[in-house]
């Protein structure tokens, strides 16, 4: 199978589609937000921004999520280090000591490689068409002065660029600075995790929508959201802190 580091999804004329900010293992968290919202398997679909992995108690159950034909995904700088941990000793000390990945440790060597080239095979990004326009998803950033079109470009043939998209927050520390940010030309709307916001926050045509699913103590966070984007654009949320869905 060759790998596509961007794909394109067509308009669902059947059912709803969602994005889903960072789950982190919080898969059973998910599920019942989407039981709550009337999901239906057979016609919706649920788009992942990445960082499914890592923190959250199940983050073993992450194939029987990317297994569903509902569920698609694109990758975040977390699956990008279960990859790298395969070769660099250094990456897989910090990303099973420091950065949630101890749950690898009681995996399995069969399964480990199972998942391991399947989350291989995610995209770095991807773009829906919907009901509202063009909705791009990227993990963590994509840099101010380029159109989807040359983004799109670039992530196929630029390393470099991919390395950004899965682990910068250049444009959300501009936001911060000045209260504004850069509109991404050729898109409706370009959806972002990667960076915990207490709210998300939409703002020009970008959407950060990653609330911290995993982050039970710190102040604002503790919230799995989930943004419907077709036919409209609809915000849905459930708590996380609830007793159960951590460590």
């Amino acid at each position: 199978m060759s790998y596509l580091p961007f794909k394109h999804y067509t308009k669902n004329k059947h059912g709803r589609d969602f994005v889903v900010g960072d789950i982190h293992g919080m898969f059973s968290a998910l599920e019942t937000l989407l039981q709550d919202i009337s999901f239906n398997p057979s016609c919706d679909r649920v788009f992942s921004v990445g960082d499914l992995i890592d923190r959250g108690a199940e983050s073993n159950r992450v194939m029987e999520f990317l297994e569903e034909p509902w569920f698609f995904s694109i990758m975040g700088n977390h699956e990008r280090m279960l990859i790298e941990a395969e070769y660099d000793k250094s990456m897989y000390k910090s990303w099973t000591q420091n950065n949630g990945g101890d749950w690898w440790l009681d995996i399995d060597s069969k399964e480990q490689t199972r998942i391991r080239e399947r989350i291989r095979q995610l995209p770095i990004a991807c773009e829906i068409l919907t009901q509202s326009g063009k909705i791009g998803l990227v993990h963590a950033d994509i840099p101010s002065g380029i159109t989807w079109e040359n983004f799109v470009k670039s992530i196929n043939a630029d390393e470099d660029m991919c390395n950004y998209v899965l682990w910068s927050r250049n444009r959300y520390r501009h936001y911060k600075i000045t209260n504004s940010t850069e509109r991404v030309e050729g898109v409706d709307l370009v959806v972002l995790g990667h960076t915990p916001v207490e709210q998300p926050i939409h703002i020009s045509n970008i959407c950060y929508l990653d609330t911290g699913a995993t982050y039970k103590t710190r102040k604002g966070l503790g919230k799995l959201s989930v943004l419907e984007i077709q036919p409209n654009l609809k915000l849905y949320q459930i708590n996380t802190r609830k007793k159960g869905w951590f460590k």
